[in-house]
Parts: C-alpha cells; sequence; structure tokens
C-alpha cells in the first residue's frame, strides 16, 4: 500500500531532548515534518528543531503541560493549524517519579495518570476527530478505500512485563497506557492504527553514574539492552508499518525476559 507522495506530520510529545529528541531526529531524517513538543525545555526544543530542520523538513515548537487538560487539548489543533495536517502522534512524553508501597500516595498516582495515561488518550482522540473531519468518510466506506492510515505510538517501559515493586505509580500508569493500546486499536480503526513500544534501559540518568549504566544496560540476554537508534527506528517501523495495530514491540534486547527485583535506578 503506497504512502502519500507528500511529507507527513508527525507530532512527538516530550521531544526536548533525551529519547524523544532522539525520535524526532530519526523521523526528520526518513522525511517527516515534526510537531516538537515541551513542557519547561524551550531552549533544547528549539535546538530539536533546528536539527529536525537541516533535514529539510519542516519543524516547529509547542509548549504544553500535560497536567493541564484544556492544554492537552489545545496541543493538536495547534499543531494542525501551522502545519495543516497530521499523521500521527507519539507519546514519548513521561512522567518517571519515585514512590513505592510505602511512599505511594493519591498526589503521585494522579500525577502519573494524567501524564502517562490521559495526555496520550486526549492526543488519540484528537488525532482520531483530525482523521475524521478530513476525510468525511464512513468507517466502512474508508475501509474500503485501502487507504493508509494515521498511527498512535505510546512509548511504554519493559517493567510492564518485567514488574518490580520500585516507581509504583509509574507503572501502574505504563500498564494503564498498555491496555488502553488495546481499547484504542479497537475503537479507531480503520482510520488509525495504535501501537505501543516497550524499551528496556536506554538512557543514564541522574540515578545511575556512567559505569552504573554501562553495567546495567549488559544486563540481557544479548548482552546489550536499547539504544535511543534502537527505540527511534522500532518507532519509524510502527508508524510505517500498515499491518500493525493493538500491539506492542518490546525493544530491550530481551530484559523482559530475565528477573529484576528492583527498577535499574535502584540496584546500584
Amino acid at each position: 500500500m503506497p504512502f502519500p507522495s507528500k511529507p507527513r506530520t508527525v507530532l512527538v510529545t516530550g521531544a526536548a531532548k533525551r529519547l524523544g529528541a532522539a525520535i524526532a531526529l530519526d523521523l526528520a531524517a526518513h522525511g517527516w515534518n515534526v510537531a516538537v513538543h515541551y513542557r519547561h525545555s524551550a531552549h533544547e526544543a528549539q535546538q530539536t528543531i533546528e536539527a529536525c530542520a537541516g533535514h529539510g523538513v519542516r519543524s516547529a515548537g509547542f509548549a504544553a503541560d500535560f497536567e493541564d487538560e484544556n492544554a492537552v487539548r489545545q496541543l493538536l489543533p495547534q499543531v494542525v493549524q501551522h502545519f495543516g495536517t497530521v499523521d500521527a502522534v507519539v507519546n514519548s512524553a513521561s512522567l518517571f517519579a519515585f514512590d513505592d508501597a510505602s511512599s505511594f500516595s493519591y498526589q503521585s498516582l494522579q500525577v502519573h495518570m494524567q501524564s502517562n495515561v490521559a495526555a496520550p488518550l486526549l492526543l488519540a482522540q484528537a488525532l482520531a476527530a483530525h482523521w475524521r473531519e478530513r476525510d468525511g468518510l464512513h468507517p466502512q466506506e474508508w475501509a474500503g478505500q485501502g487507504l493508509h492510515t494515521g498511527v498512535v505510538v505510546n512509548l511504554l517501559d519493559q517493567k510492564l512485563w518485567n514488574p518490580n515493586p520500585d516507581f509504583l505509580s509509574y507503572t501502574l500508569s505504563k500498564a494503564a497506557l498498555e491496555a488502553a493500546n488495546t481499547m484504542l486499536a479497537q475503537a479507531l480503526a480503520p482510520r488509525l492504527r495504535v501501537v505501543g513500544v516497550a524499551p528496556g534501559l536506554t538512557l543514564t540518568s541522574d540515578f545511575l553514574d556512567d559505569e552504573s549504566f554501562a553495567h546495567l544496560h549488559r544486563l540481557s540476554p544479548l548482552g546489550r539492552s536499547s539504544t535511543a537508534h534502537d527505540v527511534a527506528h522500532a518507532v519509524r517501523f510502527a508508524l510505517e508499518n500498515q499491518s500493525l495495530t493493538g500491539t506492542t514491540l518490546l525493544v530491550d534486547g530481551g530484559q523482559h525476559l530475565m528477573r529484576f527485583e528492583r527498577d535499574f535506578s535502584k540496584m546500584v
């Protein structure tokens, strides 16, 4: 099934830095116009925008706080207004704050669910509405046309297949998002596909020094976990493969096959 000849546009959330930036740059390098979402990292977002534009595509930045429902609801329409149309959303932005069974609170779960579940759901809802408006076809008419689909890609975590008790609210929110993949794939077909991508330990953080990260990164059946390039490549595959929906690609070197009693950040 051929893709349209005109450039496609993707909104990548959390694209100012780290994994979101790597995804944005990979897609730009392969011809996608990129809407760069950020929260506070305006300087880093501008760097991502300029790097994307260096590949000869259009790129622009859009700020939104994912704990603010109104800001999330306005985000995709703003991107549509700027680019004219949007073909895909990659939900990379994620809150990752520590809690466990002893420190869990309503507030911790609430903020994780807002940022990591409610915001991606609202963006999928908005993308579906945008696609309905731009073609005006009944779902049965759409299915019979053999048209390419819109796509939502949700970044998950190998922790869901290899659970441990750390980062309780974060893990619960990602579990909810993984469940939403199935329901959204059912509800939004045939116009939209919904695919999960679950990385393993990919980038270091404030929790790990370089030596600890290198050691933990090697803890997998393949002797290495995912790199940012691996994850970005998987996201692009999910966006472009027209037969994928309602499933998750685990990109982790097999870390989900191993048993870890603690989160990586607590294994040092």
